[in-house]
């Protein structure tokens, strides 16, 4: 998906659900930050995202603009209507997020998480498409350790799991002595 893509599905989602505010929560919000993200990160055909207010839309976002959708069939993406649960995210979260808005969203707002809180909900969820993201993030030197390690250890996850997403940090960077 490219950024005009994202802004396209943000502006659908936001005019189907009727609000001025929609939250891009899964791989797509790198787009936020990075509108011009390395083609590997556009592989996805699908962002995650909700209404910031009136979160029970999200259903009829998925339901219209969603998978199978006459919308996918169009376009070739789609929205999957979430929730603010969906990801393992950090406190503070919301007060991060990237504005991504103008004539492409017809002003909707479009608030995509900021990169390093996404990377963190990629290490939680463990998926191998989420590992494989997040090293891709490290690789392309758009998340930075030290600040990975400060996000986890403001989320709220039991310390067996903080324990996994930590040496997944750490896999990404390789030794302590590289830490950046």
């Amino acid at each position: 998906m490219t950024r005009a893509q994202l802004e396209h599905v943000i502006r659908a989602a936001g005019t189907i659900a009727n609000v001025d505010d929609v939250v891009v929560i899964g791989s797509q919000a790198v787009l936020g930050g990075f509108p011009d993200a390395p083609a590997e990160f556009l592989l996805s055909n699908e962002a995650d995202v909700f209404p910031l207010e009136h979160i029970e839309r999200s259903d009829l976002i998925d339901s219209t603009i969603g998978e199978g959708s006459p919308f996918q069939r169009a376009f070739g993406y789609y929205a999957h209507g979430v929730d603010e649960t969906t990801a393992i995210l950090p406190q503070g979260w919301r007060e991060r997020l990237i504005l991504v808005a103008g004539e492409n969203t017809r002003f909707v707002r479009g608030w995509c998480l900021e990169i390093h809180d996404l990377a963190i909900a990629k290490y939680a969820a463990g998926r191998e498409k989420d590992l494989n993201f997040t090293k891709a993030l490290a690789r392309h030197a758009m998340v930075k350790r030290g600040m990975l390690e400060e996000r986890l250890a403001c989320t709220s996850l039991y310390s067996r799991i903080r324990d996994i997403v930590g040496k997944r940090i750490q896999a990404d960077f390789g030794s302590p002595e590289s830490a950046a």
